[in-house]
């Protein structure tokens, strides 16, 4: 807005064009004294100048892969009073980021174009009228301090119970029916009620939620003694 009303106040005057802009012809007559004057700027705003420069100088030595914490033990290590916040605040203003180990999110919803896709037999109506008649199972994934932990789980639509789960470090395609083998254990199954097992259309879930699959721990029998009947959900449109 100064630079505006350079441009035109010879033709229409500060204070007319001050009535029209939100700001106060104080504060134009004081900005283009600090312009003439650099002293009477404020203290945070010279300092702030000193102290990018500094950021900015420890970002590119150190390969431009320090964030925030580390260029500020380093400020501090050079005598640098400074606080976090600070450095935060200038480098968000330089546009000047660390480099982030691995990615911030983990994939685990991959449709698998090869595998096997049964019909949906819920139609999205997630109830139930008895235990053991419709569990759901998915994979999710937990941050920690040594990184990602995947989670599998199965869920009694009834109870809203967790029956099944299993966790690993890494995404294995039998994750899901780890999960899945503990829930059948844990449960009292009659061969009388079926149950239908639900789950999303990932590629893990897939390959390892079919007869075929369970056939590698198991004996197919036992999976059809139990009328278990392994669906995929498809996406909505």
């Amino acid at each position: 807005m100064v630079r505006f009303i350079d441009t035109h106040r010879g033709a229409y005057g500060v204070e007319p064009i001050c009535a029209v802009l939100p700001i106060a012809p104080s504060r134009y007559y004081e900005a283009k004294a600090r312009e003439r004057t650099p002293e009477r700027r404020p203290v945070r705003t010279r300092r702030d100048e000193v102290l990018a420069v500094q950021v900015q100088r420890v970002w590119r030595e150190h390969r431009t892969v320090y964030g925030v914490r580390k260029v500020w033990k380093q400020l501090g290590r050079e005598g640098y009073a400074v606080a976090r916040c600070t450095v935060a605040r200038l480098m968000r203003r330089l546009g000047l980021a660390g480099v982030v180990r691995g990615r911030c999110f983990k994939v685990t919803t991959t449709p698998d174009l090869a595998a096997a896709r049964p019909p949906d037999l819920v139609s999205r109506q997630f109830t139930a009228d008895r235990p053991n008649q419709l569990w759901v199972a998915d994979l999710t994934y937990v941050a920690t301090w040594r990184g990602f932990v995947y989670v599998a789980f199965v869920i009694d639509v009834f109870s809203r119970r967790i029956v099944g789960w299993r966790v690993s470090s890494s995404l294995r395609s039998d994750l899901a029916l780890d999960a899945l083998e503990q829930a059948l254990y844990d449960r009292a199954l009659a061969a009388t009620a079926p149950l239908v097992h639900h789950s999303d259309r990932g590629g893990s879930i897939c390959r390892s939620g079919t007869p075929n699959g369970w056939r590698r721990r198991a004996s197919s029998d036992r999976w059809a003694a139990w009328g278990i009947r392994t669906i995929t959900l498809w996406p909505r449109r």
